[in-house]
């Protein structure tokens, strides 16, 4: 199934609406699916990098917070 959306009609607010709607569908099915190999790669890598102390970290509520602030 084919699913076209009129993305260059579509505000930011509404693409990320749509986006969270996908999202919410898939993590009910959660279970039938398994990520691939890289992920787990990627997640050690950066795992590794966080305990050498070269990556920040940023709080959640706060990273949200400039992502609405980027977008409006």
């Amino acid at each position: 199934m084919k699913v076209t959306l009129p993305l260059n009609e579509m505000s930011v607010a509404e693409k990320i609406a749509a986006m969270e709607a996908l999202w919410n569908d898939l993590s009910i099915q959660a279970a039938e699916y398994s990520s691939p190999d890289w992920h787990g790669e990627i997640l050690m890598e950066r795992t590794r990098l966080a305990k050498a102390g070269l990556v920040g970290f940023t709080d959640w509520d706060e990273a949200k917070k400039e992502i609405q602030d980027r977008i409006r």
